[in-house]
């Protein structure tokens, strides 16, 4: 196994060749295939880069709102239990910028030019 070029780099490599020399010379149908593949390399290319990190954080958040252990979906499935039966809300400590947080973690990986959430991301003032 190869140290170098890593995975999001090969994925970035073909994406750009795909946008910048290949893009150009089609048109039509074919050309709007060709933005799909590249739009999926690029979300590839973010999940290698990105969603770890923000699961790890995700993680973090939820072992200490629910001050359990367990893996990211066996905690996902337990506050949405809680939620689900009022044992939390919005008014529970640390829940809404729980929340807050892991929605724009998934959206700079899913849909990073969604106005709202660049607007949101950019904000600094951490009121959610």
């Amino acid at each position: 196994m190869q140290d170098e070029p890593t995975p999001a780099e090969l994925t970035k490599a073909v994406a750009d060749f795909l946008r910048n020399d290949i893009a150009p010379l089609i048109s039509g149908h074919q050309a709007f295939k060709l933005r799909v593949g590249i739009n999926a390399l690029d979300l590839v290319v973010r999940q290698l880069t990105l969603a770890e990190q923000g699961e790890f954080a995700e993680l973090a958040r939820l072992k200490a709102l629910l001050a359990a252990d367990g893996s990211l979906s066996d905690l996902n499935r337990a506050l949405a239990d809680k939620i689900a039966k009022g044992a939390m809300d919005l008014s529970t400590p640390g829940l809404k910028e729980h929340l807050w947080q892991t929605t724009l973690d998934k959206l700079a990986v899913d849909q990073p030019n969604y106005t709202s959430y660049r607007r949101e991301a950019g904000r600094t003032d951490g009121d959610a």
